[in-house]
């Protein structure tokens, strides 16, 4: 058999781009480095803007936009169009201005009808916030892309909105992928590949089977990057990359200042436990996708401002790859605004069945049970409390005497190969008590890979039981026994 043609999807989201589209040359310059190999299919997510005296998301001021309008509070709406007639203006040429314009008309008058729709029908739901966000945000900014790279005399084209691949189901505002109909979608965009060197599509955004936009939660465009490398899986060798600010840290750079460790291997599971737990490394359903259909597709971050940096993600590694210098803890995290829920344990696998099957919703884990009374019950360890709080009422029609608490935080130690390290949740608890931070319960499960440490959400204990642990990486692991035979 023929060996496959390769074709890198790459994602560039808001921080790649800039306020206002600053780095568009560096990413173009990027583009332009990685056609030179393969065929490259970008995704883009919508732009950063100034607003309110602060740097956000075209799709946080869309959000708010159209909330204004459901409330009958109709505000400017020129700032949703600004953005891209700024960019255009820097950076698409003569040949292409015009073009584009028209194209940017279009869009905006979808997304005045749109606003209207809000406005009259007093909701901000459905189809209608789709096309707002669709419009205003990742649609245009990859056609927009398009031409800035044609500009750059790239060989370069956009998939068309009429012709979109990306197939879901219709919960419009977090959106399941289809496979089988998103391939049956997909010759257009095997058409762009074919005669392109650069493909640009829009993250985030899906469509019905009957032509209806959609979207994904937010950290959907990681999920559209990895959803374009399964839906072609079968007739190219895919890569998905994802360009960010940095590589994989040994923990958020923002709480840990010092002694850094940069993670060269994760397995698919530690990039999951990593995102969950409060990692920006991707969104972790976008590798549940690509596991969910039995595929080993590589997902490489890599550092736009060195892209010699990368950080490899795989499904499983061999005993060779992966550890080099790196310590067995390899990454230490945490996450705030938690919440435990109580319950019976044959409730609670019913509620967490509906939660996966139903509502495709993963952002929990099971901790371990208890008796009490002899009734056996499971802790549900959710982590956005807001959630809970909203979804109280149906939480507890699956077990009326269901115990909720707040206030919760965790701090998480995530290693596939930890488990050779002798004592290692005692010594990780006994440094979290050496900082006068009080435990409140501790999660350890060899097949996980991933110790948790509880504690109440409330001024700096997380933070400081996240560099706690983490200056203590080294000294955890040389002084505890590790068992090279396991």
């Amino acid at each position: 058999m023929s060996k496959k043609e390769s074709v890198v999807v790459a994602k560039f989201g808001g921080s790649a781009i800039g306020n206002e589209g600053d780095f568009i040359p560096i990413v173009v310059n990027r583009i332009k480095q990685m056609s030179k190999k393969n065929k490259i299919i970008t995704v883009f997510s919508a732009p950063i803007i100034s607003y309110d005296g602060k740097s956000r998301s075209m799709t946080d001021v869309a959000i708010d936009v159209g909330r204004k309008y459901a409330a009958s509070k109709p505000i400017d709406i020129e700032i949703l169009r600004r953005i891209y007639d700024i960019i255009a203006k820097k950076y698409v040429s003569e040949q292409y201005i015009q073009e584009f314009n028209e194209i940017l008309d279009k869009f905006y008058s979808l997304v005045k009808t749109s606003l209207n729709n809000a406005r009259d029908n007093k909701r901000f739901t459905d189809v209608t916030r789709s096309r707002i966000l669709a419009y205003s945000g990742e649609i245009t900014m990859s056609y927009l892309m398009d031409y800035i790279m044609k500009s750059n005399g790239i060989k370069s084209d956009h998939v068309r909105v009429e012709n979109w691949p990306i197939i879901t189901d219709d919960n419009f505002e977090g959106a399941n992928f289809m496979l089988s109909e998103s391939r049956q979608k997909r010759e257009h965009l095997l058409d762009l590949i074919n005669k392109n060197d650069v493909i640009s599509i829009g993250g985030f955004i899906g469509k019905t089977m009957d032509g209806l936009e959609t979207t994904y939660e937010r950290g959907g465009s990681d999920r559209t990057a990895a959803d374009i490398a399964i839906i072609l899986h079968d007739l190219y060798d895919t890569e998905v990359d994802l360009e960010k600010d940095n590589v994989v840290l040994s923990a958020d750079p923002k709480i840990v200042k010092d002694n850094l460790d940069y993670v060269k291997y994760l397995s698919y599971n530690e990039a999951t436990l990593a995102g969950m737990f409060g990692m920006k490394i991707l969104d972790p359903v976008a590798i549940k996708e690509i596991d969910d259909n039995n595929l080993d597709i590589p997902i490489v971050i890599t550092s736009i401002s060195d892209p010699s940096k990368v950080t490899i993600i795989r499904k499983s590694f061999d005993e060779s790859v992966g550890d080099d210098d790196n310590l067995l803890i390899k990454i230490v995290t945490g996450k705030r605004n938690c919440a435990i829920v109580r319950m019976e344990s044959i409730a609670a696998l019913y509620l967490v069945g509906s939660l996966e099957k139903e509502k495709q919703y993963y952002n929990f884990i099971k901790l371990s049970p208890y008796k009490n009374e002899n009734i056996e019950i499971t802790r549900i360890l959710f982590l956005d409390a807001d959630y809970v709080k909203k979804n109280e009422h149906k939480i507890k029609a699956y077990y009326p005497k269901t115990e909720f608490v707040y206030g919760r935080g965790v701090v998480t130690l995530i290693g596939d190969k930890m488990w050779k390290v002798s004592k290692i949740a005692s010594t990780a608890s006994s440094t979290v008590g050496e900082y006068d931070i009080n435990i409140l319960d501790l999660d350890a499960q060899e097949e996980t890979s991933r110790i948790l440490i509880i504690v109440n959400d409330s001024g700096d204990n997380v933070a400081n039981a996240v560099k706690a642990i983490h200056s203590q990486r080294g000294h955890i692991h040389n002084n505890s026994n590790v068992d090279k035979n396991k």
